[in-house]
């Protein structure tokens, strides 16, 4: 791989982990948040749909609506995936500590390396390895006064988030000409049928929702569609494994935006916390300048 376009895609997919950071905060604001999650995310599904829609209008004219004829079973899959690591990931978080689902994020990686290697054949270079081992210790240095408070259900929904999020990545890096932002059009929409239908179809129970939680959901749902517009253009740069690495930035900005006095949430980290976040900054940071020069990903 060339240099710059490494260097484009590094960063790029770093400022999407960032993007996604600001998502904790917006869930912190919300008021009841445990009671009204499918509302939620089906209020940020389609949020979602639409700026994605808006983006391709803007990028490819009328003609934007052939990208749905070109989906295929991996587009299919991949909004699957993505739906679901949407729908796990706000239901983990409301119902167990931060610190938890935030944890079990830290799997994405390790995920997406088993399989992308399984499915695309893409091996992992030991910078990258050793990358992935550091910010995994990070993690858990951050959570290791924490992880007691969280549930089994919490966590394991967690798991699930990051399970999903990793196949997602694997999908979009399988088939390069499938239209991958239109991937994240169906994630959102496949995210707000599943909303809907666990809410028995009724619309009634969104009248009982605070109007702040929606205006929320629908921020949440700028903030995930920015960060998901960047990660897709990087994913024609970055193995599965990398891409998954430097999204973990999510977890570091998360947990700084939540004690920064200008959001007024001022939820003060533990040294511990602090320390672990160094850790995964300094890991990705390293993982881009070992790096730089890198061979072509096998599915470009």
């Amino acid at each position: 791989m060339k240099q710059n376009n490494y260097l484009y895609a590094f960063i790029i997919v770093f400022l999407a982990g960032l993007s996604w950071s600001f998502g904790a905060v917006v869930v912190r604001y919300m008021h009841e948040a445990n009671s009204y999650v499918f509302q939620y995310l089906f209020y940020r599904g389609i949020s979602i749909a639409i700026i994605l829609i808006v983006y391709l209008l803007y990028r490819e004219g009328l003609n934007f609506y052939k990208n749905f004829f070109h989906i295929g079973l991996s587009g299919i899959l991949g909004g699957l995936f993505l739906a679901t690591a949407f729908t796990g990931f706000i239901y983990s978080i409301t119902i167990t500590t931060a610190a938890v689902t935030l944890f079990m994020l830290a799997a994405m990686p390790f995920i997406a390396a088993v399989f992308g290697y399984f499915f695309l054949g893409e091996l992992l270079t030991r910078s990258t390895l050793i990358a992935m081992v550091v910010a995994f210790i990070g993690v858990i240095i951050m959570i290791i006064n924490d992880s007691i408070l969280g549930t089994a259900v919490g966590a394991l929904l967690g798991l699930i988030s990051a399970s999903g999020f990793a196949l997602y990545t694997v999908t979009i890096r399988w088939k390069p000409e499938t239209p991958k932002f239109t991937t994240v059009v169906l994630a959102g929409l496949f995210c707000s049928i599943f909303s809907l239908f666990m809410l028995g179809f009724s619309f009634e129970t969104f009248e009982q929702m605070p109007i702040k939680n929606s205006y929320l959901s629908l921020l949440h749902g700028l903030i995930v569609a920015t960060g998901l517009i960047l990660y897709s253009l990087g994913a024609k740069y970055l193995p599965a494994a990398e891409l998954a690495l430097l999204s973990l930035m999510e977890v570091v900005g998360g947990v700084l935006w939540v004690w920064v006095p200008i959001f007024g949430i001022n939820e003060q980290p533990s040294l511990t916390v602090i320390l672990g976040g160094v850790i995964i900054t300094a890991a990705v940071i390293y993982h881009g300048i070992s790096t730089g020069s890198k061979r072509e990903p096998v599915t470009q």
